[in-house]
């Protein structure tokens, strides 16, 4: 983002900006992203279609919840942004199996399942 398309965004704003990355997280330049971190969908693409049939694009997100699993294997608490598909797939065969069948098919989930870390 260059230095005046930045001035512009801010111009209506009544106090001396310095431009930190905290700045420009509170002006909504940077957001998370919205991947889950099992399952790796992401936002896709799509059309809204009018009555009259005209098409605007527009983004479908998937439904993301932050959550907090414990896994009793291991005795540790971890905090996931996971979609709603992923919370059932572990409701059915527990956190722990579900992250071991992501670790051998090689999917990175950033939680170690090592003993007491």
């Amino acid at each position: 983002m260059d230095k005046n398309s930045l001035d512009r965004k801010v111009q209506g704003l009544k106090f001396k900006l310095v431009k930190t990355f905290d700045t420009l997280n509170f002006l909504n330049l940077y957001t998370m992203s919205k991947v889950c971190q099992l399952t790796g969908k992401r936002p896709i693409v799509g059309n809204n279609v009018s009555h009259s049939n005209r098409k605007t694009k527009r983004r479908f997100l998937p439904n993301l919840q932050k959550k907090r699993f414990f896994i009793p294997e291991t005795d540790q608490w971890v905090t996931l942004k996971v979609c709603t598909s992923a919370m059932r797939t572990i409701s059915k065969l527990g956190i722990y199996e579900y992250l071991q069948r992501l670790e051998r098919e090689g999917v990175d989930t950033g939680v170690s399942l090592e003993q007491g870390c």
